[in-house]
């Protein structure tokens, strides 16, 4: 099997997963989204120190985290398309350059614009590195190998949310708030390294008629205006001019991309790549899920901090047995795959994830960790290890080796677009429960507990939805990448279960 990628050759019936180079290179590729997913939970912990460190007032803290979270899913798509006309192994060594230049930065600053600042360019950085280093795992391993590196991508994407609050809450309290930001430097330099050593030179290719630049700045300017409008829209109110205005700005932004591409021969986002069956489920799948699951971190975070008193170390142990069921549902899923299909498995973890959500919204005011918290956090677990792992790999089945790229920008930008969302929603739901209830003179602590309540409970509903719209997505068992003799149809084929 010929690696074009990492300019290894296997045998013709092997597997390149099995060799010592197969697995160096996707140890190297799952550090990368590691590194990206692990930024956006390290931080929360830390929030409360760096506020006092810094002077930041309540509401400009949420830059922080927003900063990064806006230039990360705004870029996404043009990152990924770059990777694919560009040089993907260019894109993820240039991505992760900047990734380590700002972190260093952040850990450094001395000042609120400094540190915003530094957490934007974070976010350019991942938007380059995710989508390039999930686009060369999708065209380096073939068949049954290309499930099982999609399974543990997948499975240490969920990972990183658990081990970041973890971290962040042991480096906070041990070392101070900065080596949040001072940690992502040594395994910066080894994806440096091992990009250089391992993954072999691609120069993209060329696009007659030049690189679509109107399609690059109506998609950019679209995705990053939505996700800043949805970050701050608990703040503006959803019935505010600002969030109105935004939202029909994004959306008019949006259609005119969607104009430029269908007229141009050789667009940014060839809008065949939607014709591949099931791919726009997946991704529409992975959007809900993380609205329900990103708010979930969010708001029992709070609650064991805010409500039951734990401290930041304390919290962050709270979440260990967490990573126990994101890696045992992901390893089932990998397992399962060739026997079911990728259908069942995100059904099914929809649904479990969506039962430990719903145990989770009745946690009382005088809750206990194991008696209230331990086993639903497990169940949820479990089924984010099955739908996560189960979406990445129904979202990059069967695309063309010259669009996976743009594919995998596709499914990371839903993921982000879900965590924006779903905050911005949930949080309003919360805090519009716990308001009321405080002008009603009830205590503190249980108008909390109650809007925390209301929020989980919406958020199991979400997992509900996702897990309807995944009836929609492919039931795929491992088909290849699309090749040029099958590229113009782009209907794969699938088995019908």
């Amino acid at each position: 099997m010929s690696n074009a990628m990492t300019g290894s050759t296997a045998p013709p019936v092997g597997s390149f997963l099995a060799t010592g180079r197969g697995r160096v290179t996707l140890a190297l590729l799952c550090a990368v989204t590691f590194l990206d997913v692990v930024d956006g939970s390290i931080v929360n912990v830390a929030l409360p120190t760096i506020r006092t460190h810094l002077g930041f007032s309540v509401q400009n803290l949420q830059w922080v985290v927003s900063g990064y979270l806006i230039t990360y899913g705004g870029f996404l798509l043009l990152g990924g398309r770059a990777g694919d006309l560009l040089g993907r192994r260019r894109l993820l060594i240039a991505g992760t350059a900047l990734f380590a230049a700002s972190s260093l930065a952040c850990g450094l600053a001395d000042s609120q614009g400094l540190l915003v600042g530094a957490r934007l360019a974070q976010g350019f950085g991942a938007a380059m590195m995710s989508p390039a280093a999930l686009s060369i795992l999708t065209t380096t391993f073939q068949d049954s190998d290309r499930h099982k590196a999609l399974g543990v991508w997948a499975g240490i994407s969920g990972l990183a949310a658990a081990v970041g609050v973890f971290f962040g809450g042991l480096l906070t309290q041990d070392l101070g708030w900065r080596w949040v930001f001072f940690v992502n430097l040594p395994l910066c330099a080894l994806v440096l390294i091992g990009a250089f050593r391992i993954l072999k030179a691609d120069h993209g290719r060329s696009v007659p008629g030049g690189f679509d630049t109107v399609g690059a700045v109506l998609v950019t300017a679209s995705m990053l205006l939505l996700i800043f409008t949805l970050v701050k829209a608990p703040d503006e109110g959803w019935g505010a001019g600002r969030t109105i205005g935004g939202l029909a700005a994004s959306a008019v932004l949006t259609a005119a991309f969607g104009v430029n591409e269908q007229r141009r021969t050789h667009p940014l986002v060839p809008m065949s790549i939607f014709r591949i069956k099931g791919l726009a489920a997946a991704d529409a799948t992975q959007v809900i899920a993380w609205a329900g699951f990103y708010s979930m971190f969010f708001f029992v975070t709070l609650y064991m901090q805010n409500v039951l008193g734990y401290s930041q170390l304390r919290t962050g142990l709270s979440y260990l047995p967490v990573t126990v069921g994101i890696g045992f549902g992901s390893t089932v899923a990998t397992k399962m795959f060739i026997r079911t299909g990728t259908r069942p498995i995100i059904v099914s973890g929809a649904l479990l994830a969506a039962g430990g959500i719903f145990w989770l919204s009745r946690i009382p005011v005088d809750g206990t960790y194991l008696g209230n918290l331990l086993a639903p956090l497990v169940v949820m677990a479990t089924g984010l290890g099955l739908l996560y792992a189960g979406v990445q790999t129904a979202a990059n089945a069967g695309v063309p080796e010259d669009q996976s790229g743009l594919a995998a920008a596709l499914i990371t930008t839903s993921f982000q677009l879900g965590s924006a969302l779903g905050l911005a929603v949930f949080s309003g739901i919360a805090t519009s429960r716990t308001s009321h209830l405080l002008a009603a003179h009830t205590p503190p602590p249980e108008a909390l507990t109650a809007g925390f309540q209301r929020a989980l409970l919406v958020s199991a509903l979400c997992l509900v939805a996702a897990g309807a719209i995944a009836l929609r997505a492919s039931n795929t068992r491992g088909e290849p990448a699309a090749t040029p003799e099958t590229q113009q149809n782009l209907e794969p084929s699938y088995d019908p279960a």
